[in-house]
């Protein structure tokens, strides 16, 4: 006999930890040892170059992580890596977004690197050293 659910909503609230389900040893679990550790100061450094009026801006730290993401799995396209982001549990928990936060539109990590190469390149070098140290 073919067995059938019989709800037809989901559950209306869910208890649900990110943390829970990344395994212990996955490869971004050990990295966001480092990944923190470099990017501990990222927003101070940062401040002078945002302006205190204006649309917020994403977080720069949130693009550097999905940037990482992207480069650790060979992710290359900024809008492949905004869709592997939004459903990928493992890479949600890595860039520090909850179940419901949004990810940022593919545009945005498109034009924030056009604009930002220079700091980007900054931060890679910083964050590589620190990794070596």
């Amino acid at each position: 006999m073919m067995g059938r659910q019989d709800r037809d909503q989901g559950q209306l609230f869910y208890d649900f930890n990110l943390d829970d389900v990344i395994p212990k040893g996955h490869l971004l679990r050990r990295m966001n040892v480092f990944v923190t550790a470099a990017l501990d100061d990222l927003h101070q450094q940062l401040s002078p170059y945002y302006s205190d009026i204006g649309r917020p801006s994403v977080d720069p730290e949130l693009m550097i992580r999905m940037l990482v993401v992207g480069y650790c799995y060979g992710i290359r396209h900024e809008r492949r890596l905004c869709e592997e982001v939004k459903l990928h549990l493992g890479y949600r928990w890595f860039c520090k977004l909850d179940l419901t936060d949004k990810v940022p539109h593919h545009s945005t990590s498109s034009s924030a690197s056009l604009r930002h190469a220079w700091r980007r390149a900054w931060l890679r070098a910083r964050a590589l050293r620190s990794m070596r140290a």
